[in-house]
């Protein structure tokens, strides 16, 4: 661990942001089997990680992992393939299936550690329990549950759907804050229990901004297809502070209160913040414009996966998936966040390195072999291909794993 720490300090006191060739590197020692997004793959599309810390072995621990359309993969500390839980099919032949985005956990909830996914085909929160013994998902969602943010199948079939989650738990209950797909939006839902079921409720929700005020006095909204907001995916919770971090793919990082209650902080900016690029009819990507200098440093566009690293004393570093250079920038916890430095994760054992990341979970304990922590990444170009077929996995890190200049 002291080793990482002083790698990203000399980072971070470079005198100009370092290219991503030249950045510390982990070195994964595990990876999961590929994902394929084709019919005969399942749809299967990898994208968010957690890591569920068995509290009474911790090397049968797991690492549960969305892939879209695809479900729930479950795996064990080596990278092997323990289940497969499959998205719910269509309500009718019009509508979209389930499609799992994102997943994070809960622990103890009414006796039960609870893995809660975001459904973003149905807009709906999923639950599944985890048998410590068994190690075997069981599906208790309530047949019964509302949509997060639409009224209808109808609206549910436009997409505006559940995306990004993160869960919190404090001395008032379990809660799950949800985005909203192609919306600024987040919500904040309370889980609830009967008869063994889980289901929610909405809270409130809060709408980050659309558009912003550049320095020249302008107004910049991010590039988008025509009637789509900059979306919010990555999220995390800092469990000691009760402080949301929620990454607006095309802006930056947030910080605000995990009750949605107080003025968010832009902690960072992606480099394109204030570019004004240009949508594109005919290819349905977006131009770029001219860069004026209003942007960040350590962020390329995509803002993915954050999450939390709990050092002692109440430090720890908050990571950022910089999915546009396939990097990993790191910031302080506490205080106003300051960046620290960035690395990657490359190659090693035959393992090919992380590019277009998503999802991230780091657990800074021993988690069986991994003695001092792991860290979990979605690799959303895994090699080698199988000819046409693109896939994707998940690779596995130590989280004292050295890192090189």
């Amino acid at each position: 661990m002291r080793t990482l720490l002083l790698s990203l300090a000399l980072v971070a006191v470079s005198a100009a942001p370092a290219l991503a060739a030249d950045l510390p590197r982990a070195t994964p020692v595990a990876e999961t089997p590929a994902l394929f997004d084709d019919a005969a793959g399942g749809n299967a599309n990898g994208d968010d990680p957690a890591i569920w810390v068995n509290k009474k072995n911790s090397a049968r621990s797991l690492v549960i992992a969305t892939a879209k359309e695809g479900g729930l993969y479950v795996y064990d500390l080596d990278g092997k393939q323990l289940q497969h839980v499959a998205a719910p099919p269509a309500p009718g032949k019009d509508d979209e299936p389930g499609r799992f985005n994102n997943v994070d956990l809960v622990y103890g909830f009414h006796g039960r550690d609870l893995a809660v996914v975001s459904d973003r085909g149905r807009d709906q929160l999923r639950f599944y329990a985890i048998d410590p013994v068994t190690l075997r998902l069981t599906d208790v969602s309530d047949p019964a549950a509302p949509y997060v943010f639409n009224k209808d199948q109808k609206e549910v079939n436009e997409a505006r759907t559940a995306y990004g989650l993160a869960t919190w738990q404090d001395g008032g209950g379990d809660y799950a804050l949800v985005s909203r797909r192609h919306q600024t939006r987040i919500g904040l839902a309370r889980l609830t229990e009967r008869r063994g079921k889980v289901s929610y409720k909405l809270v409130r929700t809060l709408d980050l901004p659309r558009a912003f005020e550049l320095p020249d006095g302008s107004r910049w909204r991010p590039c988008g297809e025509p009637g789509e907001l900059a979306q919010v995916e990555g999220m995390v919770v800092d469990r000691g502070r009760d402080v949301l971090y929620a990454a607006q793919e095309d802006v930056g990082i947030w910080r605000l209160p995990a009750d949605l209650s107080g003025k968010p902080v832009l902690v960072d900016k992606v480099k394109e913040y204030g570019r004004q690029d240009t949508y594109d009819p005919k290819t349905e990507e977006c131009l770029p414009g001219e860069d004026r200098g209003y942007g960040g440093e350590h962020l390329a566009a995509d803002a993915e996966g954050l999450t939390i690293w709990y050092g002692t004393g109440g430090a720890g570093y908050l990571l950022a998936s910089s999915q546009g250079d396939n990097t990993f920038a790191a910031y302080r916890r506490e205080g106003r966040n300051a960046y620290l430095g960035s690395f990657r994760v490359g190659t090693g054992r035959g393992i090919d390195a992380t590019e277009h990341s998503d999802g991230a979970m780091v657990v800074g304990e021993p988690l069986g072999r991994f003695r001092k922590g792991l860290l979990v990444v979605h690799d959303g170009q895994n090699t080698p291909a199988d000819g046409e077929r693109e896939n994707t996995n998940f690779k596995f890190v130590p989280w004292d794993a050295r890192l090189v200049r």
